[in-house]
């Protein structure tokens, strides 16, 4: 099983585009895309910098605060008492 991390396009080159998630950038093939992209969209990584798929503004949000949340880098938030 692998997870896709959502990351922001930031630039296009070609083939390429470069991604921003978490503060890192890093370059990523659009070898596998459908559809075409456009800066701005957020694009689903799989393993080896494979873009996959678009996805709305709203689902890659909620992903990386549940990464962020699993992965310590923001403590999860307390519900209301």
């Amino acid at each position: 099983m692998c997870i896709g991390v959502p990351s922001k396009v930031v630039a296009l080159n070609d083939q390429m585009a470069t991604v921003e998630c978490f503060g890192q950038l890093r370059d990523v093939s659009l070898i596998l895309m459908c559809e075409e992209v456009s800066l701005g969209d957020y694009l689903l990584i799989q393993v080896g910098d494979f873009a996959v798929e678009i996805i709305e503004p709203q689902r890659a949000e909620e992903a990386l605060a549940f990464i962020r949340e699993i992965e310590g880098l923001q403590p999860p938030q307390e519900e209301a008492q």
